[in-house]
């Protein structure tokens, strides 16, 4: 059942013959090292531009903080007593949050076993403790954001 070469379709053929004279040198060991160098440097300009991206993106996000900071440092100059009262509200609800996670850790001690085989005993627990416990951080969040003291926006690192 062998066949022919020459009844194969040309689509099956491959040519492998150089298209440049016979007579072209071979690669020298030189040229490859030429090669191999011109890449490196192809690499080294690519992690150079890379850098300089990271440093603009740096200096963008830190500006972004830096105005943050300067417009609830103004904040808290025109509001101090709002100011103050954030921090005392901050205070007693991270009390309240810390008594809840308490009360959110036994319940979870206690029923341990029904929230692991019942799906239903679980989607209870994540409704009566999940959005309450969001809602909480966020306002947690704000009061301490808006009641810090203000931070430095000096650059010096």
């Amino acid at each position: 059942m062998a066949r022919d070469p020459q009844e194969m379709s040309t689509v099956f053929r491959m040519d492998v013959t150089p298209n440049a004279p016979a007579a072209s040198p071979a690669k020298t060991p030189r040229s490859a090292e030429s090669e191999t160098s011109a890449l490196l440097k192809v690499l080294v300009e690519g992690q150079r531009r890379q850098n300089e991206l990271l440093e603009e993106l740096v200096e963008q996000m830190g500006a972004v903080q830096r105005q943050r900071a300067a417009e609830l440092g103004q904040w808290r100059e025109a509001n101090p007593v709002l100011a103050r009262r954030c921090r005392a509200a901050a205070e007693v609800l991270s009390q309240v949050q810390t008594e809840f996670l308490e009360n959110l850790t036994i319940d979870v001690k206690d029923n341990y076993e029904s929230l692991l085989d019942g799906e239903f005993m679980l989607n209870e627990f994540v409704d009566r403790y999940g959005p309450r416990l969001a809602h909480l951080n966020g306002v947690l969040q704000v009061l301490s954001q808006l009641s810090s003291a203000p931070h430095p926006t000096s650059n010096e690192v």
